[in-house]
């Protein structure tokens, strides 16, 4: 096989050379215009002048090289002439005062000769590495590199017989795959809907959160209907000499419309289609010009001969420009959510192809303790409990590895060097037995628990897991007043027991006092009424008093739910003692170990 030639740093660069090379390029035309004039008001007088001269003390200063000799007269004019060199002139030339200098042999090239032969070496050479720029070596898709392909396209073109991702290849998104098959079927059978005088959309734009596979369900498209993918990314466009990015637009069509039917896929689109602010500066009118030309080219480019859709991805559609979501461009918009339970499950089973897992692993467990992963995170939990089992050099994965691998990407690296006192240990341990004990005493309105540990990770002593039943898409009230005592249960055993308050409380604080708030203000949960407070543009839309309300209505759902805890844990402290000193002695204690240490009877799952 053909080695393939590195390239050349320096001609990878583009602008930055094409500038410096100008640079040079004037330097050098500017040293010999100023050599060159020099050298036109050297005056060349006859030997017997230049006596004279000296002879009238008019001459200031002289230079001889063999029969040359160079000199300036007192009025700063200069001149040259050529004599016989003769000893006895360097007598006659001090006895009129006359500066001499002598230096070279006859024969020899004078600096003010030389000099401007270099410079016209140096304006030549830099002139040749224009040139060779201009001709630079690099393809039609690289778009850089040199000064006449700034404006090719740098979207990589993928032929239907590289791609092998279908629709098969992507787990869950399956709302999402339904609303791409009608491009797939527009693509495959245009006739279909010609007939009828049906015009399929000719932009779609994938919104979700990064990680969820809109770049993989673009591919899928493109390998369902076996035509050709062009992908870039928008910043790609984005150029700092203005005209460049609506250049390379117009490439990119250009070569979609010789491969069509065939799909364009512009990933974070929100670089080059952002709202236009009518901004002053290069920055805003290339940006300007770039989203020009991709609406023109969007609304007016033909379809004769095949079809060219365009798909996009982004996770700010907030942001774009409402021209770019008028019908006829990107008028069909795909959600790409977070997985839910099942689609969880299904991108775990996935991923676990290519690993070697222990058969007692139970994935639909493990998504059910994964809510709010994306299909990134569910890959990198996979390998990260691949990494863990490798070190330990097991044969296979197992359950805890995979318990190892979501603590570590949910709260970071288990800390085995921290310091703590046997004091710091207990209060975390009664701590965290607090949360767990007030979770298991009100069941009905919290998820189900899974473990408990005192083993320090990440800004964490302690952590209580639980792990949600079903997807839940609405909550009720008792539901979050259950969670809010929950959090609350940790400084509540603090307190029972020590009858102090730490900091260890914060984040528990945090999310107890937020989710109080949106009972107030979002849910109209409170003896405020059913009415929402929100803000607008930075500026509340409610009176101070109001504000003051809402303030008390708050302090009443965290004080009442504080005092549940205490009270809960304060009728059941055996209970709190004996989990806490378990705690102590294992570090980590799972649900089932907890349910027969207490006693209570094991909280039935319910399977959706």
């Amino acid at each position: 096989m053909k080695k393939k030639r590195p390239g050349n740093p320096f001609m990878s660069s583009g602008p930055r050379n094409l500038f410096i090379a100008t640079i040079i390029l004037v330097g050098s035309l500017a040293i010999l215009y100023r050599l060159t004039d020099y050298s036109r008001h050297i005056q060349s007088i006859a030997y017997s002048t230049f006596l004279d001269k000296v002879e009238r003390s008019q001459v200031k200063h002289v230079q001889i090289a063999g029969s040359e000799i160079y000199g300036v007269l007192k009025d700063g004019s200069r001149f040259e002439t050529i004599a016989p060199a003769h000893p006895q002139e360097w007598n006659f030339l001090r006895s009129h005062q006359v500066e001499f200098s002598i230096g070279g042999q006859a024969g020899q090239l004078s600096i003010w000769y030389i000099l401007p032969l270099i410079s016209v070496l140096i304006a030549l050479a830099a002139l040749w590495y224009v040139m060779r720029q201009a001709r630079g070596s690099n393809n039609s898709n690289s778009g850089g590199g040199n000064i006449f392909s700034m404006g090719k396209s740098r979207a990589r073109l993928f032929m239907p017989s590289t791609i092998k991702e279908t629709f098969n290849s992507v787990a869950g998104a399956a709302e999402a795959k339904e609303e791409l098959q009608d491009v797939v079927d527009f693509l495959k059978n245009p006739e279909k809907y010609e007939r009828l005088g049906a015009k399929m959309t000719r932009g779609v734009l994938l919104v979700g959160a990064p990680g969820n596979g809109k770049t993989l369900l673009a591919r899928a498209v493109a390998g369902e209907a076996n035509c050709p993918f062009f992908s870039v990314s928008g910043s790609d466009f984005i150029e700092v000499f203005v005209g460049v990015g609506a250049a390379r637009v117009r490439d990119l069509f250009a070569q979609a419309r010789k491969y069509s039917p065939s799909i364009i896929f512009i990933d974070e689109i929100d670089a080059i289609g952002r709202q236009r602010t009518g901004g002053i500066g290069g920055g805003h009118e290339e940006r300007d010009q770039t989203l020009n030309q991709l609406l023109t080219e969007m609304d007016g480019f033909q379809t004769t001969g095949g079809s060219v859709i365009v798909i996009a991805a982004t996770n700010r559609a907030d942001v774009l420009d409402i021209a770019l979501l008028r019908p006829g461009r990107f008028d069909k918009r795909v959600e790409v959510p977070y997985p839910d339970l099942a689609s969880r499950e299904e991108i775990l089973g996935v991923h676990a192809r290519s690993v070697k897992i222990a058969t007692d692993v139970d994935l639909k467990k493990i998504a059910r303790g994964t809510p709010g992963f994306s299909g990134a995170d569910l890959a990198n939990l996979i390998n990260e409990a691949a990494i863990i089992a490798s070190k330990n050099n097991q044969a296979e994965v197992t359950t805890k590895d995979f318990e190892e691998a979501r603590d570590k990407v949910l709260l970071g690296k288990e800390i085995k060097t921290i310091a703590l006192t046997e004091e710091d240990r207990k209060i975390t341990s009664y701590h965290e037995a607090g949360h767990a004990l007030v979770r298991l005493l009100v069941p009905e309105h919290t998820d189900p628990l899974h473990k408990v540990t005192i083993i320090p990770r990440g800004r964490a002593l302690g952590v209580t897991h639980s792990l949600p039943e079903r997807e839940k898409y609405t909550t009720t009230k008792e539901e979050m007043l259950a969670s809010i005592a929950a959090a609350l249960g940790g400084r509540a055993a603090e307190e029972l027991v020590f009858g102090i308050e730490t900091t260890g409380a914060y984040s528990d604080l945090v999310a107890a006092t937020e989710i109080a708030r949106k009972m107030v203000c979002l849910y109209g949960m409170s003896y405020l009424g059913p009415i929402i407070y929100t803000q607008r543009h930075g500026e509340f839309e409610y009176s101070e008093r109001t504000a003051e309300k809402i303030d008390e209505a708050v302090y009443r759902i965290m004080e009442d739910s504080a005092k549940r805890a205490r009270d809960l844990l304060d009728a059941h402290r055996d209970k709190l003692d004996a989990l806490a000193q378990a705690l102590l002695e294992r570090e980590t204690m799972f649900a089932s170990e907890i349910y027969e240490l207490l006693g209570i009877e094991p909280r039935v799952e319910h399977r959706f």
